[in-house]
């Protein structure tokens, strides 16, 4: 297979596999990364793996290229991503690599990196790009091939958690993995911290036959609102394909976006670090900003990504970041990254405080909003078109216009987003607004630059907008 420059995006490595991923190209990206982790001094990869089909030939692909550079391997077989992350601070290796296609549908896989400590992205994961197709990473290396050994990091990761995290009283929960890595691991964490839990679609399985492992769209989330409906549960948890991201429902069957549980975990992490920044991302509500301001904490706007958010938070020493999608990062009592397993077992601390949970998340700011909104154009489209739209378009009324990543147009009563997504072909829409007819205005602004600079867009909004 050729090597598609393709599949290295902002902040992993993500292919079709038998289109633009296969064992071949593992082997080379398993070889390029040994290299890099020799390079830092580095001689050990620990490296897992989620419950898609496609994980175990990938995986021994991936290790064979890690050996070939002389790197030895830890490989912790099926677990979350979180739990690659956690390993590379208990283990006494600090590089990782997770095979993992994430939320994206079956027949995708791909790799999410840890380089001796930092979460690899942009121009890192373009030299492991250039490094294979300049044939350095096929050089010659002058080392024996490294060692190989299997470690079950569960027992570790889950006493962890319970350790450190303690609900005032029993909680009855839903939960819903999709199917996804995290069903293997979620209910027995969330027993063990006292909880009685009913488990929705917990089988790992990498069809995904129920629903698509992603809770940040809302018809994903359908299944636990219908269970806590019929069951006298509390709170609901969902998560995605890897489980590195949470969703939130309450018992009313409302959903709580990652933004405004950012807001509950803030509150509580500024008790302890008064005056830090707090980082979030481009598609976050605007009440979170004055939230952390009202709460002694310093609201910091940043780049959608994973990899990125972990960048800015190593850069600032924030003790907390969170994006929409639904990775929330605590650096306060755990490691800084991104774990939607553990993110659920620090909500359930709080809430547990509570006699009505719901109540508490429903009261948090909102306003009218979208979910993400997903405009899908040709390869490569997506970033031209928001090129254009950055040096061209034009926002009459506009409070502040930010182009850290895309464009966010602030108005009085609302803002608008658009941004290039860095992993599918295409432009990520969000709007709030303080009524329905002012979300309507704001739509019609984004539609009216978009269609100009592209007349043939088919827009994920309504038309009369």
């Amino acid at each position: 297979m050729q090597l598609s420059k393709s599949i290295f995006k902002a902040y992993d490595i993500r292919g079709v596999v038998g289109v633009t991923l296969d064992e071949g190209i593992a082997r080379q990206i398993g070889r390029a990364f040994g290299v890099a982790a020799r390079a830092r001094g580095e001689s050990v990869v620990i490296i897992g793996r989620d419950g898609r089909l496609s994980g175990p030939e990938l995986s021994a692909a991936l290790v064979t290229g890690l050996q070939n550079a002389g790197v030895s391997v830890i490989d912790l077989g099926v677990v979350a991503t979180p739990m690659v992350y956690f390993a590379t601070h208990v283990l006494g290796a600090q590089s990782g690599i997770m095979v993992t296609g994430s939320h994206n549908p079956p027949d995708y896989n791909g790799f999410k990196m840890v380089l001796a400590g930092e979460a690899i992205h942009g121009e890192t994961i373009q030299q492991l790009y250039q490094a294979i197709a300049n044939g350095g990473a096929g050089a010659t290396v002058a080392a024996p091939n490294g060692s190989y050994r299997r470690h079950d990091i569960k027992d570790a990761y889950l006493q962890r958690i319970v350790s450190d995290v303690k609900l005032a009283r029993p909680m009855k929960i839903v939960i819903d993995c999709g199917n996804g890595v995290a069903g293997a691991f979620a209910g027995e964490l969330y027993r063990a911290l006292g909880c009685e839990v009913e488990e929705l679609f917990c089988e790992v399985d990498g069809t995904f036959p129920n629903h698509h492992p992603d809770p940040a769209h809302p018809e994903n989330l359908q299944d636990v609102i219908r269970a806590l409906q019929h069951s006298d549960a509390e709170i609901g948890l969902a998560f995605d394909g890897d489980g590195d991201r949470l969703g939130v429902v309450t018992k009313d069957g409302e959903i709580i976006y990652p933004d405004r549980q950012l807001m509950l975990f803030a509150a509580d992490v500024l008790t302890r670090h008064p005056g830090r920044e707090i980082l979030y991302d481009v598609k976050c509500t605007r009440h979170l900003a004055p939230w952390i301001t009202e709460h002694g904490g310093k609201p910091l706007m940043w780049k959608t990504g994973h990899s990125l958010v972990k960048a800015k938070m190593r850069e600032t020493g924030a003790p907390l970041g969170g994006e929409m999608s639904g990775h929330v990062f605590f650096k306060d009592r755990w490691y800084g990254f991104d774990d939607g397993m553990y993110a659920g077992a620090r909500l359930l601390e709080l809430l547990s405080r509570e006699s009505d949970p719901s109540a508490v998340l429903n009261a948090l700011p909102q306003s009218s909003s979208t979910p993400e909104l997903q405009l899908k154009l040709e390869e490569g489209e997506n970033f031209s078109l928001i090129e254009k739209l950055q040096g061209e378009a034009k926002f009459p009324g506009a409070e502040d216009i930010i182009k850290i990543d895309g464009l966010r147009v602030e108005y009085v009563d609302g803002f608008g987003l658009a941004r290039s997504s860095n992993t599918t072909p295409v432009i990520v829409m969000r709007f709030e607004a303080e009524s329905e007819q002012a979300l309507a205005r704001i739509q019609s602004e984004f539609k009216r630059v978009i269609l100009h600079a592209k007349p043939d867009a088919i827009l994920p909004f309504p038309a009369n907008a």
